[in-house]
């Protein structure tokens, strides 16, 4: 049966040549009929280009600014930490990514005051907010700033 198998009729079509002379069907023009911007080379529109009019992209207003040298924080709460970690356990950026509490090590790691904790732990991080450093160290943590 399989070496009977054909394509249907119609389902393969022959490759268009234009530009192959007057008898081809598509000699001289090549199908592009006369004159006009899609019949040169290189023709058509270009995108956004609404036939000289002010393009829409040009209209609108300029808004705010990206800086590209941006480097993202990846904040967790002291209230998160106290949830995760058992008392006495130490707290860096591979344990938080390995809790979940953070998606990546990209960027630093910012420790936030919101939240309460009662169990010590030694947290190493990027940066602390004032609030969380307080917390950490009145319950018998340690901060340590990587």
């Amino acid at each position: 049966m399989l070496d009977r198998l054909r394509a249907p009729e119609g389902a393969r079509k022959k490759k268009k040549r234009v530009g192959r002379g007057e008898g081809s069907g598509l000699g001289k023009t090549s199908g592009r009929g006369t004159k006009g911007q899609r019949s040169r080379s290189g023709g058509g529109v270009k995108a956004g280009f609404e036939g000289g009019q002010m393009p829409l992209k040009r209209r609108l207003p300029k808004r705010g600014f990206r800086n590209a040298f941006r480097v993202p924080n990846r904040t967790v709460n002291v209230g998160d930490l106290a949830r995760s970690f058992k008392a006495g356990d130490r707290v860096d950026p591979d344990t938080l990514v390995e809790k979940g509490l953070i998606k990546n090590k990209r960027g630093a790691v910012k420790v936030l005051g919101k939240g309460e904790i009662d169990i010590p732990l030694t947290v190493r991080a990027n940066l602390f907010s004032s609030g969380a450093r307080e917390k950490i160290e009145s319950c018998g943590g340690k901060v340590e700033v990587i």
